[in-house]
């Protein structure tokens, strides 16, 4: 009876270390409620932050897209405004500056078979139109809902209502 005694003193021992255990517990499990809910909260506003900024965002990226295009046909406004002017795609990369000038007043008599009597007059502006026909071809080509760069051969003469292209004189295309 004694053992039986002292097991039951054990036990009861035991449950008021497991009730301070379980006050324990539920203390910290209320502390940890609270400080979840303060999360809920923080991230609600965080969420509420970022749908507000995807929202003011939006419309900037549509304005993007939108003067890339404006910005294409902007370029191709003022080439084509210029008068006289004559563009060719294929001339090798390596002539620069004033070199270029010379370089045309030689390789154009070639090219058309005409000959120039007096020599083509001067030249006010030659560049190389190649890498921005390329951007716009690379633009068209990436944004079907815009309508298409002219990627073809521009080699025509400007200002002519019957323009004609100029690359039959070319040789290797």
């Amino acid at each position: 009876m004694d053992r039986i005694l002292q097991e039951i003193s054990s036990v009861c021992r035991k449950l008021k270390g497991m009730d301070s255990a379980m006050a324990s517990l539920t203390a910290e499990t209320k502390s940890m409620r609270l400080d979840i809910a303060g999360f809920q909260t923080q991230v609600t506003g965080l969420e509420l932050r970022v749908t507000t900024v995807e929202t003011r965002i939006a419309p900037w990226v549509d304005r993007d897209q939108e003067l890339l295009y404006l910005r294409s046909k902007l370029i191709d406004l003022e080439d084509r405004s210029r008068k006289d002017n004559i563009r060719f795609l294929g001339f090798p990369e390596n002539v620069k500056g004033a070199d270029i000038h010379s370089y045309l007043r030689e390789t154009l008599p070639k090219l058309t078979g005409i000959i120039f009597d007096p020599p083509p007059p001067g030249i006010s502006k030659a560049a190389q139109a190649r890498s921005q026909m390329a951007k716009r071809c690379q633009m068209s080509s990436l944004n079907h809902s815009m309508p298409a760069a002219p990627c073809t051969d521009p080699s025509t003469i400007a200002g002519s209502q019957n323009a004609q292209p100029i690359s039959a004189g070319r040789s290797g295309g």
